[in-house]
């Protein structure tokens, strides 16, 4: 997950966070500055350590790293439609590809690298790089909206099927194909996102007031949440806890959101004997006279716990970890920080602060031992994605260099990083 930082607030070069994203498996964060880029590792609440740093690519808008591997992909409005790919351990690029137009967003797992254009979506095999599929029938997308199952088994990708209303469409990255369409909103898409196995997608329309899961592949509505009835907010992040128990939706509001993804129960035979279970009946038995909208409103859950931030109107992104085997919500936000908070798992409720670390102090760099993978080739590649034609269905791949040896000596080195 990644956002770009909205407004900068005022101060010297590395004073604002241009981007901020948590890898796969929420055990790394990157951030993006005037000045470069960072990694830190997030395997303690007391200490943040930083993994890697370089000032080598100024004003960077987009920073994606592989899991705990040393494999990077950087994007910087120096060049914005140019992506890098870097193995940062050893301070080599690995390869650049460059587009017809301005990169929105970039998606990664072990078998899929995408890329989001305003109007295409490039999906890239990553062992070798080597482009698979060009979506080029995709309704504008002005802000790179796009979610990828990070089970590189199940390479589901999610985007947005409509200008105008929620319609999200379902496809295979392993297959190259359609699955299906879901209806999912009234309104536009604010956020999309799928839970780390891939068999569930979770949404919320630029209104915010509701979140929505699906099952996948087939697209059945599984659980609908009320995040409030207020006012409406601009969902700024979305997030399933890696073992899909729980939802969490930021926005740019004072309060982060965790819902629980629990198995709701249709007969409850020790309320019906007291009052309250009557009433209670009752009136749940009374929704099925009201209109739609008031009876689906009745029937969606609220939240679970919450958390308080001390700002609001500020872009952040929240996920949830388990650090020092405690689960743990981390939300970064532009203004160059990272709050962590405990979660109560049972109980749920207030969400308590218990740490807060600065992004933009000088660390320490400390080599991230997890995964030690083995030298990339030093020479790095270099592909053009650019349309033959004026027409966007004559978009081709053309490279600057043979496409057969290049795309062996891409695969050895993939290979040492996966």
């Amino acid at each position: 997950m990644e956002a770009e930082a909205a407004d900068a607030p005022p101060g010297g070069v590395e004073s604002a966070l241009s981007c901020f994203s948590f890898n796969q498996d929420c055990t790394s964060l990157a951030i993006g500055t005037k000045a470069g880029y960072k990694l830190f590792s997030l395997s303690s609440v007391e200490q943040l350590d930083q993994v890697h740093g370089s000032n080598e690519i100024p004003d960077v808008y987009i920073v994606e790293r592989l899991f705990s591997s040393s494999l990077v992909v950087v994007v910087s409005h120096t060049k914005p439609r140019q992506m890098n790919v870097y193995h940062f351990k050893k301070g080599t690029e690995i390869c650049n590809y460059s587009y017809s137009s301005n990169i929105l967003s970039i998606r990664l797992n072990r078998q899929r690298l995408l890329v989001c254009l305003e109007e295409s979506i490039y999906i890239h095999n990553i062992k070798d790089m080597k482009l698979l599929k060009t979506l080029l029938d995709i309704p504008a997308n002005p802000t790179g909206l796009c979610a990828l199952s990070i089970n590189h088994s199940n390479s589901y990708l999610a985007y947005p099927g409509s200008l105008t209303s929620g319609e999200i469409v379902l496809y295979d990255g392993n297959s190259l194909k359609t699955v299906c369409t879901i209806a999912a909103h009234e309104g536009t898409l604010a956020a999309i996102t799928f839970n780390a196995s891939g068999s569930k997608l979770a949404s919320a329309s630029e209104k915010g007031t509701v979140i929505r899961v699906f099952s996948v592949p087939d697209g059945q509505k599984l659980y609908e949440f009320r995040r409030g009835m207020k006012r409406y907010v601009t969902i700024s992040s979305l997030v399933f806890s890696m073992d899909s128990q729980f939802l969490c939706a930021s926005s740019n509001t004072e309060t982060v959101h965790i819902f629980k993804l629990e198995q709701v129960t249709n007969s409850r035979p020790e309320e019906t004997s007291t009052w309250s279970g009557y009433m209670g009946k009752m009136f749940m038995a009374a929704t099925n006279y009201l209109p739609t909208q008031v009876s689906d409103m009745m029937h969606q859950d609220r939240a679970f716990a919450t958390a308080r931030l001390n700002f609001s109107g500020q872009r952040n992104i929240c996920t949830l970890s388990t650090i020092q085997k405690l689960p743990r919500l981390l939300v970064a936000s532009s203004n160059g920080h990272l709050y962590i908070y405990n979660l109560d798992p049972q109980d749920g409720g207030e969400c308590v602060l218990i740490k807060t670390h600065s992004l933009l102090g000088s660390g320490t760099t400390e080599e991230n031992k997890e995964n030690d993978l083995r030298p990339s080739l030093p020479q790095s590649q270099t592909f053009s994605v650019i349309p033959r034609t004026a027409g966007r269905c004559e978009e081709k791949l053309f490279l600057n260099m043979s496409l057969r040896r290049d795309q062996c000596v891409l695969m050895m080195r993939m290979s040492f990083l996966l």
